[in-house]
């Protein structure tokens, strides 16, 4: 055995491997990532600014592209499906059909939903009710400031309306009451689970009653007169709140409430991305989960200074948090199609045989966070194969949940192509597992991926607090994940 050959394995500490000027460009980096999760609290949102940022950076709609036009090697584009997911392609060197790199995420996120007849009235206060989407624990989201997001859709679908309230500095916030201590003997004594449940999750949207109601006396026929109508003093007994709301609402936007059914409206979290710690070592935000992913490949391809040898695509798709299902989700053929189209833009007489070939050789990273160690919790988590904040990008063979279920199980050879080239580049990472195996655990896209024959691993930035309204990455690990993307589509 020749002397001083390492036989055992030592993880890095990603803060350690940073560099002065490392340190700096991790800043820099951060400070972008913290101001792209306030502009995209939705998935909406991010499509709307990834777009705007890559067609800054040179990327065409994949929809100009004529029909006899061939892009070169280093043509960028971008599509869009439905506004809600998105993909970001630069044409390579060689052909498709032996094989491309992709990178996908997902840019939706665990949050409230409008139900499609929200508002009413109860004893004084204007409500809306709510449906939860995804995984959430229901308590975590009362008695804390939250924003409201959406698009109403009218005229056949050809106006469209955006809202957001609670995100400007001036703007009111919306609020989900809790019960006072003094008063929740029972409500402490139930286990987490319905602590709160899914029908008290209703939005508190006003408070003020409306001075006059003309529309309450015309419905009634009223004569005007307060002591015959039940008004007092020109204030109405019914629904004043709620009409006064929605005038406000029609004052603005112009929407009146059967629009409601016109509408897709989120409840999100108002809080800003913060740094956390005093050494500003972390990241507090709403959405990590998995925006974190979704900008760190992003910016990636970005920066990229030189045309690829293989064609490269970064793919973020809508659903994931219940079950990646839909037109706009990972099960979708919209991302099928999607390599078809590159694959014939290649040449026009490719068709399905040469699709198949290209997925087949094609190398995925399913860019997903996983949980980080904990401290406070640390029964859940198996200590030689937990991801750590701080030690840079985690990788999981598998994902899925027990034995194994709803895991795509990447090869030993994918696993050793891509680890050596972090390796290569001097980038700090972590192989490792969501959870004691029967505690739990998630999926991911990665299984979705594999259907189509690619090469699939999952991997991205470790997170506390996954889920809730305010989770936490680490700014290395942030920083380290991007680094590791770039070494992928270049490598």
């Amino acid at each position: 055995m020749a002397d001083g050959l390492k036989l055992e394995y030592e993880s890095r500490n990603g803060w350690l491997v940073l560099d002065d000027r490392d340190r700096e460009e991790m800043v820099r980096f951060c400070e972008d990532y913290k101001r792209f999760l306030d502009a995209s609290k939705t998935e909406r949102d991010a499509v709307d600014v990834l777009v705007a940022q890559a067609e800054k950076n040179g990327f065409r709609d994949l929809n100009t592209v004529g029909r006899d036009e061939k892009p070169l090697p280093g043509s960028k584009f971008y599509a869009v499906n439905r506004d809600k997911s998105c993909a970001f392609i630069i044409i390579g060197k060689n052909d498709p059909v032996y094989g491309m790199k992709m990178i996908g995420s997902h840019i939706d996120a665990p949050r409230l939903d409008f139900k499609p007849r929200p508002l009413y009235e109860d004893s004084g206060f204007a409500l809306a009710k709510t449906h939860y989407y995804g995984g959430i624990k229901k308590y975590q989201w009362v008695a804390t400031p939250l924003a409201l997001h959406g698009v109403v859709y009218s005229e056949m679908g050809a106006r469209k309306t955006k809202i957001t309230i609670g995100e400007d500095e001036n703007d009111p916030v919306l609020y989900i009451s809790d019960l006072l201590p003094h008063l929740a003997q029972d409500q402490m004594g139930k286990n987490a689970a319905s602590v709160i449940t899914a029908e008290q999750l209703n939005v508190i949207m006003g408070s003020v009653p409306s001075l006059d109601c003309p529309a309450v006396n015309a419905e009634a026929g009223s004569s005007g007169d307060a002591e015959d109508d039940g008004h007092d003093g020109g204030r109405c007994d019914e629904n004043t709140v709620k009409k006064a709301l929605l005038k406000l609402i029609f004052d603005k936007y112009g929407i009146r409430e059967a629009d409601f059914f016109r509408a897709e409206i989120e409840i999100v979290p108002a809080a800003k991305a913060k740094d956390v710690g005093l050494d500003r070592g972390l990241i507090g935000a709403y959405g990590q989960d998995d925006r974190v992913c979704a900008y760190t490949s992003f910016r990636a391809l970005l920066d990229l200074d030189e045309i690829p040898e293989s064609t490269l695509l970064i793919y973020m798709s809508d659903k994931e948090e219940i079950g990646s299902v839909g037109n706009t989700g990972a099960r979708s053929n919209w991302l099928e199609n999607l390599c078809l189209e590159i694959v014939s833009m290649y040449d026009r007489s490719y068709g399905m045989l040469e699709l198949r070939r290209a997925t087949a050789n094609t190398k995925f990273l399913s860019a997903d966070v996983t949980a980080a160690f904990d401290p406070t919790f640390p029964e859940v988590s198996d200590k030689l194969n937990v991801a750590f904040a701080g030690k840079g990008i985690a990788f999981e063979k598998c994902t899925g949940s027990r034995g194994k279920s709803g895991a795509s199980d990447a090869s030993a050879q994918l696993v050793s192509c891509v680890l050596d080239g972090l390796d290569r580049d001097n980038i700090p990472w972590q192989l490792t597992e969501m959870g004691k195996v029967d505690v739990g655990g998630g999926g991911t896209i990665a299984q979705f991926m594999a259907d189509l024959g690619m090469d699939v691993i999952d991997c991205g930035v470790p997170v506390i607090s996954m889920h809730s309204p305010y989770e936490l990455t680490s700014k290395a690990d942030v920083y380290w994940t991007y680094r590791a993307y770039v070494s992928f589509l270049r490598g």
